[in-house]
């Protein structure tokens, strides 16, 4: 089985529901955002915590376990894919 695609939507084209919206129906996909202003620096960050606990087999998927879940902002417009 195929994965499900979702998209996660950051920067300042985040804040602009008719840009998600073409995403969304462009990929048939819902598209989710977070509330963080600097997505790059969080990712960074997040990078930087699994590299000071490497040694101790901790993966990336348990470093960012600690961020909050992203919230949903669009998904597709029914009868998209078609188009």
């Amino acid at each position: 089985a195929v994965p499900r695609t979702r998209i996660l939507a950051t920067g300042g084209a985040s804040h602009n529901k008719k840009i998600l919206q073409v995403l969304s129906d462009v990929f048939n996909a819902p598209v989710f955002t977070i509330d963080t202003a600097n997505s790059a620096c969080l990712g960074s960050a997040y990078r930087a915590i699994h590299g000071l606990v490497a040694e101790k087999n901790v993966s990336l998927a348990d470093v960012v376990k600690l961020a909050s879940e992203p919230r949903l902002a669009v998904t597709p417009t029914p009868g998209a894919e078609e188009v």
